[in-house]
């Protein structure tokens, strides 16, 4: 997947689709996913942008369980661009859907229009604001949409200002780690995953790992009659 990546990075951004394809079949509910997510991106109570869901199937005695992984879907048609009132969220050319921390009003439109509930908002919280103090590793700048996007990490700011712009009091998502794939590297969820579930890469190379595996296997996407045009596909 690496060498998929780099491949896809060396061509006109405007060429690339970045997409995931997850094999539920190996996925073994670790959460290993979620908590590298968490780390990656330092998110808050209430803030997660890679859930696992757990699925029990069948009736007793002949029971057995799912787990279903859902990030962002990053979606051809997202519903979150075409309600957002002042164009904060936006899909990018290699069809990443992302928020401008700047310019977003925190009206929480994009929240409600998402079908698959992968959108929240940063009230501004923090898992150990009621301990005597609050941990160092809370407090940790972040990249997200840095490096070559919008040139900056990001500081979570109790006390924003039109001069400190901060996440609190926006609508957040799984951003597919833009800032990890600029630098050559795969998302954080999809290297730590112990079941080898998850991967990713450019879904327009032929010769790309999601490509075989869209191509040869039987796979679905998640609410296809919304018409949104997920790019996450789910082997199951």
């Amino acid at each position: 997947m690496i060498e998929d990546l780099l491949r896809a990075l060396r061509k006109p951004i405007a060429e690339r689709r970045w997409g995931m394809v997850i094999d539920t079949k190996k996925c073994i509910g670790c959460s290993s996913c979620v908590i590298a997510c968490k780390a990656e991106n330092v998110t808050p109570i209430g803030v997660t942008y890679m859930v696992v869901f757990d699925e029990e199937i069948g009736e007793f005695p002949n029971i057995t369980r799912r787990f279903l992984a859902r990030p962002c879907m990053h979606c051809e048609h997202p519903s979150c661009v075409s309600v957002c009132p002042v164009k904060a969220t936006y899909r990018r050319p290699d069809n990443i859907v992302v928020i401008d921390y700047e310019k977003c009003i925190g009206c929480r439109y994009c929240i409600n229009a998402c079908p698959y509930g992968a959108r929240y908002f940063d009230f501004g919280e923090y898992y150990t604001d009621s301990t005597p103090l609050l941990m160092e590793y809370e407090k940790r700048e972040f990249y997200e949409y840095g490096g070559t996007d919008i040139g900056k990490t990001w500081k979570r700011l109790k006390n924003r200002s039109p001069f400190k712009k901060s996440p609190i009091g926006n609508a957040r998502k799984c951003t597919f780690c833009i800032h990890r794939i600029n630098k050559g590297l795969l998302p954080a969820c999809v290297v730590t995953c112990l079941g080898r579930s998850l991967h990713f890469g450019d879904l327009r190379d032929v010769d790309s790992l999601v490509h075989e595996l869209i191509a040869n296997s039987s796979v679905m996407r998640l609410k296809e009659e919304l018409g949104n045009e997920p790019n996450v596909y789910y082997i199951s």
